[in-house]
């Protein structure tokens, strides 16, 4: 299968940033994988030269490090590989009461899901424009569309997503970068092994198998979107956070994660 270039799936080592791998792969892209966790992305690299055909480079790294993203673009432009995709997945979240939760974790997950990825975004952008255009997917959450008490700083940090990336497609839309930002809802990965909770009955009957998710992402990609929601339900959920009152959101969104 021909060359597309190269793709960077950060959170690579399990759920979406998996099947983002897999997809790219599928669709010929020579894929890096970036996520803490070297062994799991080791076998997936392995998974996708022999299935594919691909390309696959492994780093390893905490991308909430100060630098990180920096030193990631300094290490690929050595191997020589251009970045002509970059699908900015990492990210977890923590679900508690706001003041129950350890205030390290809380700024743990802010400084990769936002900070990180700001970073990630602006480094690897840059580099787009220069070279003539490139693709940028933002993922989000259907959380970004209200207040969330349970997952308050969570759904803030995705509400920031949702409004950079919206921002950000407008914005370089002349130097011939789309960025497309991609909510999912509740979807089957380890998110909740991460967060620390168990989903709920209600989050069950709305969850969606990961690969669905991709698949819908990089099609509104593709296709030069600025954002997509990932399901019927998800994309109901969003109309419906038009028709209620920022204090009526949250109290149905806390009815929802507690119950």
């Amino acid at each position: 299968m021909a060359s597309n270039g190269w793709a960077l799936v950060t959170g690579a080592s399990s759920g979406l940033g998996r099947d983002f791998a897999h997809a790219l792969a599928q669709q010929g892209s020579n894929v890096v994988l970036a996520a803490r966790r070297a062994e799991p992305m080791e076998r997936l690299a392995d998974d996708l030269r022999s299935r594919y055909g691909v390309q696959a480079r492994v780093v390893p790294l905490d991308l909430s490090a100060d630098g990180a993203a920096a030193a990631l673009k300094l290490r690929l432009d050595g191997e020589g590989i251009l970045v002509d995709t970059l699908i900015n997945n990492a990210g977890h979240g923590i679900t508690a009461e706001f003041l129950e939760a350890p205030i390290e974790r809380i700024n743990a997950m802010l400084r990769l899901n936002v900070l990180g990825l700001t970073d990630l975004t602006h480094v690897f952008a840059n580099d787009m424009a220069r070279r003539g255009g490139g693709k940028v997917m933002l993922v989000a959450s259907v959380a970004a569309f209200q207040p969330c008490p349970h997952f308050a700083a969570y759904a803030a940090s995705k509400a920031y997503v949702l409004s950079l990336g919206e921002a950000l497609h407008t914005e370089l839309k002349s130097r011939n970068v789309v960025v497309t930002v991609l909510s999912p809802g509740v979807t089957e990965t380890s998110f909740f092994d991460a967060a620390g909770e168990a989903p709920n009955a209600a989050m069950k009957r709305m969850m969606m198998k990961s690969r669905p998710v991709v698949d819908i992402g990089l099609a509104a990609m593709a296709a030069g979107k600025s954002a997509v929601i990932a399901g019927r339900i998800n994309r109901v959920m969003a109309f419906l956070s038009r028709l209620f009152s920022r204090q009526q959101l949250s109290r149905i969104t806390y009815r929802m994660a507690t119950t």
